[in-house]
């Protein structure tokens, strides 16, 4: 019984991310860089200026700063998937999935304007009366509220699609391989040792997500500057130790990305989903995520928080997933039949950094992931304050700290399926509601520019 409706899970999940979503993503994409003659892409150093804080008004509506809202997004963006993501691409679509990767990312900016700059135009009321931003008052402030059920949709499969289960359990995995194994502090029996990382991983995240969005984007704007540096700076060093490899990875991650049979259903279809797969995993243009953190901006111009949020794949994608795989690519460890996911990773700091370069690794994917847990648990409790009402929007945090427990000590082929299933469902609301609202987009980036004398 468990097998067939592990099966029905992983079939869901594989239907939910086929070509159909490739489409949507990266057509959605190009449509609206096109749309927008590419104009946000030449302000991005007005957005800088946007997060020094030069247009900061503290008497605007909203909860965070703009360098906090960004901090939030890319705290949930920047996951174990930039670690264990971009090794499982490159381990079964090759080093071309990279390129593919890089092209989804350009145009997820795109997305990301377009999504976050509606989250701040069309703010709603929760039941509370608080403000509220994301992709359900997008849809019934933009759409009308005959579009309702489709913002339910969003928030039914956003609470299921935030639930914590493949995070805690890499982390936990890494953790007991890593450091618990080699100084023999876990037993055969992986049970006992889980269960305790899981609870100690649940106290960490329970002091944080209990103390609301603010505590959640005061920690996030601390630990995420902090996480990308260190990050960068070690995998520089594993791809400075392979200097002389750097080229030919390069010539390598191009030629690849172009093999195949047909764009469409063979070798090379297959390439590029798995490489759009994997940015939108890692940077979620397009899924709806971003709008429920940049939708908090205390702003009176939407624009420049779409500005703003175009940073996000570029950080994400362009910059540290690509850190990741240079890492893999110049130490050769991609080559490994017996290597994939985070043991990829860790062979190529391994290699480079012989005896501490797996610590090093841990203690960024700790990062990485914890990171993730807090954001994703307002993301998720927003969904359902959204569904059952702001008042138990609360309740959702004990279902997600119970469901870290149990993603550290399960199997989870059933609970990932499900998960990376609804995760897909969220972006067809969404990407729908933002390609309707695309005009509204475009006639507010006309004028503010037009204002600002850009």
């Amino acid at each position: 019984m468990l097998e067939k409706f592990e099966a029905i899970c992983v079939a869901f999940s594989d239907f939910a991310w086929g070509y159909h979503l490739v489409a949507l993503l990266v057509g959605g994409g190009i449509f609206f860089a096109v749309y927008s003659g590419f104009k946000p892409y030449l302000y991005l150093g007005h957005a800088v200026n946007i997060l020094r804080g030069k247009y900061d008004d503290k008497d605007s509506p909203g909860d965070i700063s703009h360098f906090a809202a960004l901090s939030s997004a890319i705290a949930a963006t920047v996951g174990m998937g930039n670690i264990s993501g971009v090794a499982v691409a490159i381990a079964t679509g090759g080093p071309g999935a990279l390129f593919w990767m890089w092209v989804s990312a350009f145009f997820g900016m795109a997305i990301k304007f377009f999504d976050c700059t509606l989250a701040i135009m069309y703010r709603g009321k929760d039941s509370e009366g608080n403000i509220q931003g994301g992709p359900m008052y997008i849809i019934t402030e933009g759409l009308g509220q005959r579009w309702k059920p489709l913002a339910i949709f969003f928030a039914s499969a956003g609470m299921i699609g935030m639930f914590p289960a493949f995070q805690a359990n890499q982390l936990t995995q890494i953790i007991r391989e890593v450091v618990l194994l080699p100084n023999g502090w876990a037993s055969a029996d992986p049970f006992t040792s889980n269960l305790i990382t899981g609870i100690v991983i649940t106290v960490l995240v329970s002091f944080v997500i209990f103390g609301g969005l603010q505590r959640i984007a005061d920690v996030a704007s601390k630990l995420v500057p902090t996480m990308v540096v260190l990050y960068v700076a070690s995998v520089l060093f594993v791809i400075l130790s392979n200097i002389e490899n750097v080229p030919a990875s390069f010539a390598l991650i191009f030629r690849d990305a172009f093999s195949g049979d047909a764009v469409l259903g063979g070798a090379l279809g297959a390439l590029i989903l798995t490489g759009v797969k994997r940015a939108a995993f890692s940077n979620e243009a397009g899924i709806g995520t971003a709008p429920l953190a940049h939708g908090a901006a205390k702003t009176t111009e939407p624009v420049r928080e779409g500005l703003v949020a175009m940073f996000g794949p570029a950080i994400d994608t362009l910059l540290i997933c690509t850190m990741t795989a240079l890492s893999i690519i110049v130490t050769g460890v991609w080559q490994n039949p017996k290597s994939n996911g985070v043991a990829m990773t860790l062979e190529a700091f391994q290699s480079a950094m012989p005896g501490f370069g797996q610590y090093v690794l841990i203690a960024c994917a700790a990062i990485f992931a914890l990171t993730t847990l807090f954001t994703y648990s307002y993301f998720g409790g927003k969904c359902f304050g959204y569904l059952f009402g702001a008042k138990r929007q609360h309740w959702y945090n004990y279902i997600y700290v119970g469901s870290i427990i149990m993603g550290a000590v399960a199997s989870l082929t059933a609970m990932v399926g499900l998960i990376d299933g609804a995760y897909a469902l969220m972006a067809l609301p969404n990407m729908f509601a933002a390609l309707m609202l695309a005009p509204k987009v475009k006639a507010a980036m006309n004028d503010y520019f037009q204002r600002m004398g850009k």
